[in-house]
Formats: structure tokens, sequence, C-alpha cells
């Protein structure tokens, strides 16, 4: 399965790039008024009127084959099973437990005098504690 998966997946993007590059190569419906009043050559590659036949039929059936290999694409993706529906209803991925530190007590602290008595000292630099649980 995983090679049909890789054969539709280059062919997809093959003919994504042969588009892509037949879509530059056409010239818009204004390019044929505008050499009609003398600005500039109306020749192009395959001749004044054979372009727009070839250059769009070729897009057409590479569009058509990009469009069945994406639907390809889609069918092979949504046909293999899944576990869970969500990823948020599967298990919780085990943590390890950071170790038990004691909290800075307020007498290993340094005495503060003066203004900034009332201050009271900063929390412990573990976030441990602040994670809630269920």
């Amino acid at each position: 399965m995983n090679i049909v998966l890789t054969i539709v997946l280059t062919v997809q993007m093959l003919s994504a790039l042969g588009m892509i590059g037949l879509i530059l190569v056409q010239h818009g419906k204004g390019a044929d008024m505008g050499a009609a009043f003398g600005s500039g050559g109306s020749g192009s590659l395959f001749g004044a009127s054979g372009s727009a036949n070839f250059l769009s039929r070729s897009t057409a059936v590479l569009a058509a084959v990009f469009f069945a290999c994406t639907l390809a694409l889609a069918y092979f993706g949504n046909s293999q099973p899944r576990s869970s529906s969500s990823v948020l209803e599967g298990p919780a991925a085990a943590i390890p437990a950071a170790p038990a530190t004691a909290p800075a007590s307020a007498t290993s602290a340094p005495a503060v005098t003066g203004s900034n008595a009332s201050v009271p000292p900063a929390p412990a630099a573990s976030g441990a504690g602040q994670i809630p649980t269920k």
C-alpha cells in the first residue's frame, strides 16, 4: 500500500509541475488583440491557431490527472484505521516527577530591614507546585 501511495503522490507532483509550466507558456486572450494592431509578433511556438488547442487540451488533461490523484490520496488517507478519534482522548504521556525539594523557608532568607520589611519573600523557583492536578 505504501508503494501505491508513493506512485500516486509522484504522479500528482509531476502533473502539478506540468500544469504550472503549461499555464505559464500560454498567453491571455488580450494578447491577440494587441498583435492585431501591430504591437508585437503574433507567432508562437505552435503556430497562430494551434497553440490554443494543444496547450489548453494538455492543461485540461493534466488537471484531470491532478484531480484524480488528489481524490485517490484523500481516499487512501481516510481508509487507514485509527486507534482513537482524537489525540486528546489518548493516554497522557508519562512526565517524570521532579525531585522533591524543600521550599525556601523564611529562616534561610536574609534578614530584611528598612522600608522593604513588609515585602514577602519570593516564591521558590520550582514551578512543580503550580501545576494544577485533576
